[in-house]
């Protein structure tokens, strides 16, 4: 599953401009289920999205956005059962959209998938929020739509499609990302759809790591660097996955490249560089790898 073939044909699905998102994000469930169904969960979300358009259109064709995002939020959260899973969050499965359609649970980003696909199927616009700490789904809407101030509605579909107002918001950035967080509504801006899918890929990363399971971290860095190839932190991270993995040509290529982005030359030739910690830093930390891989490299030859 980690041939350039694989990798290219996720960039294609993951970067065209429709907006269909469940087959890029069912794409990378195939890296843990190879012989996954795809057009299976297909057709789920196809009838999810009948069921919603069924339910929508008895509210009247005057019906206000907020009605009918109530009416999504309750077929989904009520009707389907979908919740987020608050106990075991970090669990695999929570990141996998055939898993989170099978048990009807998963985390923000990946119920916000079920979310937009269905809403999108029933006639719904809804734009992801690449929110700090804590994906997020809005509707956008005129002000005169909604009894608010506020010129979008902003949805939290790990907590039951709940609708957040600014200072929600505000409150939601300060546990993510601590109270010193500056709130700004740049954060509320729509996610592109490569986007969703490098912060989907990221979470799937950390994942992987913490369970120390190096060749599937090594391939989502793959996935990463396809769809953003000036993403250096992925290229390190590659490099050092390659050498855990004990693949040293490749690690010596992608560390030797990190250091040429993103190093002066003093940097590079100094190997007892020491940041303003007393540690070192870094980068002279990637050049002893550099170095060490140079000699195991040397040996090969």
């Amino acid at each position: 599953m980690t041939t350039p073939e694989f990798v290219e044909r996720f960039a294609d699905i993951a970067t065209t401009p429709e907006p269909d998102l469940a087959s890029a994000a069912l794409f990378i469930a195939k890296l843990e289920y190879p012989q996954l169904d795809v057009s299976k969960y297909l057709a789920q979300l196809d009838e999810m999205g009948r069921a919603a358009a069924a339910r929508i259109a008895a509210l009247g064709k005057n019906s206000d956005p907020l009605a009918r995002i109530t009416e999504m939020s309750s077929y989904l959260f009520k009707q389907e059962g979908f919740t987020g899973n608050q106990n075991n969050y970090d669990d695999l499965r929570n990141s996998f959209l055939n898993e989170v359609l099978d048990r009807r649970t998963g985390i923000p980003i990946s119920l916000s998938i079920v979310y937009m696909e269905v809403a999108r199927r029933a006639g719904v616009e809804i734009h992801g929020i690449n929110f700090p700490g804590h994906f997020l789904l809005k509707l956008p809407t005129s002000p005169k739509a909604v009894i608010s101030q506020d010129t979008e509605v902003i949805i939290d579909p790990f907590h039951g499609g709940g609708i957040l107002s600014e200072s929600d918001c505000r409150d939601l950035l300060r546990k993510h990302a601590g109270e010193e967080a500056a709130f700004d509504r740049h954060l509320l801006s729509r996610a592109t759809k490569p986007e969703i899918f490098v912060r989907m890929l990221v979470n799937l990363k950390r994942l992987y790591v913490n369970m120390k399971s190096f060749p599937q971290a090594h391939t989502i860095t793959e996935l990463l660097l396809e769809l953003d190839p000036t993403a250096v932190t992925e290229l390190r991270d590659r490099g050092l996955l390659a050498y855990h993995l004990n693949r040293y040509a490749a690690a010596l290529k992608d560390l030797e490249a990190y250091l040429r982005f993103t190093a002066s030359k003093e940097t590079v030739n100094n190997t007892e560089e020491i940041d303003a910690q007393g540690e070192i830093s870094e980068h002279a930390e990637i050049w002893d790898h550099v170095k060490a891989l140079r000699r195991r490299v040397a040996s090969f030859n």
